[in-house]
């Protein structure tokens, strides 16, 4: 159980309740999204941890004047109910009974639900509209955010210095970007595209920020249209007094806060295309404002920027040799140190360890920052599928326990992201059996051979097919895109058991992670990245990027078949071969102990 104090935000509510009479509303949305609808936000937009305490990447609040709600998904269950008054909120599932059904359900009839319409994007704007409606409520749209306006010392807006990524990372060049992304807008009968994901926006101006932690772009606006005029509104503080390196020399600089302003002069009698899902719902309300149309269809820079050209997928390989080599370091500093330490009564902490593998990746020139915060999470605490170790709960790493380690880096060459776990000394059979099947649900998957046309929820049960066989699961998604040196999260394209409609295609870049989890006990995942590969006989393949070797002393290795341990024993010779050179001796000792052959 996390031991950490819930934040009283029992005043904070107050005074959203009173804002609320202030302004004739009956409840307010509280959103994590920011104005950019992506999954990680400045301190500055975190709106919905200062609103409920939860500090998860993914959630919606609702706060009425005599009730409120919280919805997460399932990686959130656990540590929902450690960081959330369970008094003041109920506890909602974000995707099995969304806030769009609470509304329909639970509104009252005559009760006006206000909302921030540049933090909801079109399709929750539409859907919970409905909802609202069909409960005989009154869907209202606000000027002045309500959480803004109770929240005294509110942090600034970021303002992350931009720098130019040059084509020797990117791989192609702005004017190359704009040809084929103004093709895509013909190609739909569209006249211009109104962008608002900033991952989107730093891969078509190759340029990368610092705005929010983990996420190596800037926060900005885009406005562009098929004939290539370009605006990028972005705060000009961000930029430096030189611009020699940027490609910028045909795009127009204005600020952020003129989002609407410009959409209204540019959309005016023009079919603008928004991304429904990826950018504010008041871009879509300007345009038409404006007499302009509105086609809500996925941005054209998402599809362009999924498949990985040749220079990003060679920079993807080049930054897991190099993330390898730190995860080995780490691994070998811990089990060095892990079992002596606990013994002596001086265990290893589940914040030492965040610490130490975040040096090893700063020896690497290339390496930026990390890609996301580090899961380092002992025992219960792995449970918690996004758990984030404090001074308060930091646990420690003891013998007899599991351990799980999900991190990655943002390098200049890619992004990575990778999970492990491990444990000093010997496990329950319950442990065992669980972590076995998990390890054949990931061999299973990486090992598929499947046909072109194939789509992402088509292949997910693969992985689960081991912990079904023993009754048990997993609720979160097998794997998700990686965007390169961008978003570690990268959307369209995942692995769940939910329809994605996105096809499978060479260069795309994904994860593939099955865990388990028993609450308040343990948590087991194993995951690697890897890339679409096509085999040139109508069938496509997974190539792991990920090089770090799978601790086989957790499995019950006589369950494993003949064909899996064949695959163990090529990758951790993959592993071996791909990092000669770049590890100490005493390092390469422990590397080959980890990956001896077990034999067919």
């Amino acid at each position: 159980m996390d031991t950490r104090a819930r934040p009283d935000i029992s005043g904070r509510i107050g005074a959203l309740r009173r804002k609320l009479a202030e302004t004739g509303l009956d409840g307010y949305v509280v959103p994590r999204f920011d104005e950019h609808q992506g999954e990680y936000c400045a301190p500055h937009d975190n709106r919905l941890a200062f609103v409920t305490g939860f500090t998860g990447s993914a959630g919606v609040a609702i706060v009425m004047r005599d009730r409120a709600a919280i919805f997460v998904d399932g990686r959130y269950q656990v540590q929902v109910r450690d960081e959330v008054d369970l008094d003041t909120f109920a506890i909602e599932h974000f995707y099995d009974a969304p806030l769009k059904e609470w509304l329909r359900n639970n509104l009252r009839k005559g009760e006006r639900v206000g909302f921030n319409p540049m933090l909801l994007p079109s399709t929750w704007d539409v859907d919970c509209g409905r909802s609202v409606k069909a409960a005989g409520g009154f869907w209202t749209p606000v000027d002045e955010d309500l959480v803004d306006a109770i929240w005294a010392d509110q942090p600034e807006k970021p303002l992350g210095k931009i720098m130019a990524l040059p084509v020797a990372y990117s791989g192609e060049s702005v004017a190359e970007k704009k040809r084929r992304i103004a093709a895509m807008l013909a190609e739909q009968g569209a006249d211009l595209l109104i962008e608002a994901q900033p991952d989107n926006i730093a891969w078509f101006l190759n340029v990368r920020g610092r705005d929010v932690a983990f996420s190596p772009m800037p926060q900005s606006f885009l406005i562009f249209d098929r004939a290539g005029q370009t605006e990028w509104l972005v705060d000009h503080r961000k930029l430096p007094n030189d611009l020699s390196d940027f490609e910028l020399d045909d795009v127009a600089i204005a600020e952020p806060g003129k989002l609407l302003e410009r959409v209204k002069a540019m959309a005016a009698g023009r079919t603008a295309l928004i991304d429904p899902g990826f950018a504010p719902s008041a871009a879509a309300h300007a345009t038409r404002t404006a007499g302009g149309t509105v086609q809500l269809v996925r941005s054209p820079i998402t599809l362009a920027k999924m498949h990985k050209n040749a220079t990003e997928l060679a920079g993807f390989r080049d930054c897991h040799r190099l993330d390898g080599a730190a995860w080995i370091r780490f691994f070998a500093w811990l089990e060095q140190n892990a079992a002596d330490r606990d013994a002596s009564g001086r265990p290893v902490s589940e914040l030492e360890a965040e610490e130490r593998i975040l040096g090893y990746r700063q020896m690497e020139e290339s390496f930026v920052e990390p890609s996301f915060r580090s899961i380092s999470a002992a025992d219960g605490h792995a449970a918690m599928c996004h758990y984030a170790a404090t001074h308060e709960t930091s646990a420690p790493i003891k013998r007899g326990g599991v351990y799980l380690l999900d991190s990655g880096g943002q390098y200049l060459t890619g992004t990575t992201d990778a999970t492990r776990t491990t444990a000093i000394g010997p496990v329950s059979d319950e442990i065992r059996r669980a972590y076995t099947a998990v390890l054949k649900g990931l061999i299973s998957m990486v090992t598929l051979k499947f046909p072109k046309g194939t789509y992402g929820h088509q292949l997910d049960a693969f992985a689960r097919r081991p912990l079904w066989d023993l009754g048990l699961d997993y609720d979160h998604g097998t794997g998700h895109g990686v965007g390169h040196f961008l978003s570690v999260h990268e959307q369209p394209q995942r692995f769940d058991r939910r329809v994605n409609e996105i096809e499978l295609k060479p260069g795309m870049v994904t994860t593939i992670e099955p865990g388990y989890y028993k609450a308040g006990a343990y948590g087991i995942r194993i995951e690697n990245q890897v890339e679409v590969v096509d085999d040139g006989d109508g069938f496509l393949s997974f190539r792991s990027l990920t090089l770090v070797p799978i601790d086989l002393r957790l499995a019950d290795m006589d369950l494993l078949t003949a064909a899996e341990r064949t695959w163990i024993d090529a990758y951790h010779g993959r592993v071996v071969q791909e990092l000669d050179g770049l590890l100490d001796q005493e390092t390469v000792g422990w590397l080959a102990e980890r990956t001896a052959p077990v034999g067919a």
